[in-house]
């Protein structure tokens, strides 16, 4: 049986925007020239190189991945049906799958020369792989504490990749949002930052990006999205020449009332910019907004911010 639509409602959806888009093929290729880009004069370039060399080892990881394409599931099945997020984080991370991830980005990534990185990469080669689930489950559950940062890059990496090939490879479909505006639909992580787009007829609309499986779902813009008021909102960014006032690529949208903030990246200001990426160079606005009295709850699975 057919649905007639009223002339309104035509243009309704037409007019709606995708609600959903999936990261692109070579995302990691274009975290690493993007991280390459940003190394020159900022006082982390030491670091952003140690996660560039990560990324390519990510795009290895999802060109040749080391498991089969996953089947589709029943459970994932019942969760689309349900409106449930069908690659939830929280559960995958515990069946361990993502285990052959990080086996391979451990082979694959070359030794580096730092004694610090070596012992990083030897401590997770010889942990058994209870211990690295608990450190998988600690890391997307925000227990920072719980895991040593030196070994929080090589294992965001491993879980990155494994939820972006998993993300890719899932048969069409449509994802409902989530129970809160910052869960990602697709797995049920907390978005990392914010892009709002410049192209075509969507011109301005906001996304957010997940930061695990880097999938971007629409959320309306000014408003916060973590206790959804829009009173007060302010926008703030580090003071850079290169740039006019309110022309700044990257600005922190900062709520007065829950007193968090999330990163949005403004591609009309850098059509090049990439959102992983624009969050690591830019740690210094995070220590002024701490400065501030600001909480941030956006995770980076490339960084250890120390405490919980």
């Amino acid at each position: 049986m057919s649905t007639i639509l009223e002339p309104g409602q035509i243009e309704a959806a037409a007019s709606a925007p995708p609600f959903l888009y999936l990261p692109p093929a070579n995302l990691f290729a274009l975290r690493a020239e993007r991280l390459d880009a940003l190394v020159q004069g900022n006082a982390l370039g030491d670091y952003l190189q140690l996660i560039a060399s990560l990324c390519r080892v990510q795009q290895d990881l999802l060109d040749n991945p080391p498991l089969p394409t996953p089947q589709y599931s029943e459970r994932q099945r019942l969760c689309l049906e349900h409106g449930l997020p069908p690659l939830a984080a929280d559960s995958l991370v515990r069946e361990g799958h993502w285990l052959a991830y990080l086996n391979a980005l451990l082979e694959r990534y070359p030794m580096p020369a730092a004694a610090q990185l070596i012992a990083a990469i030897n401590t997770l080669r010889e942990a058994r792989d209870e211990q690295r689930k608990l450190w998988g489950i600690a890391l997307l559950t925000g227990q920072y504490s719980a895991v040593p940062a030196a070994l929080v890059p090589f294992l965001g990496a491993a879980l990155q990749a494994a939820w972006n090939h998993w993300l890719l490879n899932l048969p069409g479909t449509e994802l409902k949002a989530g129970d809160s505006l910052c869960q990602c639909p697709a797995c049920g992580s907390p978005a990392m930052a914010g892009v709002i787009r410049h192209r075509g007829k969507h011109n301005g609309l906001r996304y957010l990006v997940c930061s695990l499986c880097a999938c971007e779902w629409h959320v309306v813009r000014v408003k916060c999205v973590y206790c959804e008021q829009s009173k007060g909102l302010e926008y703030f960014n580090l003071e850079d020449d290169r740039y006019a006032a309110g022309k700044a690529p990257l600005r922190a949208e900062c709520c007065p009332g829950c007193k968090r903030y999330l990163k949005q990246i403004y591609l009309e200001n850098d059509a090049a910019a990439e959102a992983l990426s624009a969050d690591l160079a830019s740690l210094a606005l995070d220590i002024r907004l701490d400065e501030e009295g600001y909480q941030r709850l956006a995770p980076n699975l490339m960084l250890a911010p120390g405490g919980e």
